[in-house]
């Protein structure tokens, strides 16, 4: 059975929108994708809130991408699926683009060196909309975080097309939560699990 890593942010987490809950495992993405893969693949969640992807986290090393993947990659796995990147587009850490594609780059060399024959998969998440300006998160994202969430699709495919891995944009498959503009509701968890787990087959 192949083992299967999930390393995301608050998505792969399952944070609730509009709460500071815990989608339970049979409604987050990656708890139903162990669901849907349980004859097929071995499935282990790495989903933290908060957790950026290149950009170094005043939260410490467990919200840092970068830092924390070499220590989870200590164990063997099959395929490794990379859903992060919204949280480096917060407004204190501002980005370039050339910087989010290096970021991006870097977590995917550090599987490859890690786990040299893993499969990698990038998942795209979807654009921030303009709700995220409204709430509490509006402590964290701009505008221009918005602006630059519409470039990350573009900068993943280029990237997967680099390094010959799998390549999901969560665009086509489902929206962010008008409750806070950042987070997924059950529906659209369920989709993307769907998505992972046909695009695993």
């Amino acid at each position: 059975m192949k083992k299967v890593l999930c390393f995301g942010d608050s998505n792969t987490y399952g944070f609730i929108p509009g709460s500071a809950g815990r989608y339970d495992i049979n409604t987050r993405w990656s708890g139903i994708l162990k669901k849907l893969s349980a004859n097929k693949f071995d499935v282990t969640e790495a989903g933290c809130n908060n957790r950026t992807a290149f950009c170094n986290n005043p939260a410490g090393i467990e919200q840092t991408g970068f830092k924390i993947l070499p220590e989870l990659l200590k164990k063997p796995y099959d395929i490794v699926i990379l859903a992060i990147g919204i949280n480096d587009l917060q407004f204190f850490f501002s980005p370039s683009e050339k910087e989010i594609e290096e970021g991006i780059e870097n977590l995917v060399e550090i599987v490859k060196t890690k786990c040299e024959n893993a499969e990698i998969l990038l998942v795209a998440p979807s654009v921030l909309s303009e709700n995220v300006l409204c709430g509490y998160f509006s402590s964290m994202f701009d505008r221009t975080s918005i602006e630059k969430s519409y470039l990350l699709a573009n900068i993943y495919k280029r990237i997967s097309i680099k390094y010959n891995t799998g390549y999901i944009d969560l665009n086509t498959i489902a929206g962010v939560s008008e409750i806070d503009g950042l987070h997924y509701e059950p529906g659209a968890h369920k989709k993307i699990a769907q998505a992972v787990f046909d695009s695993l087959e």
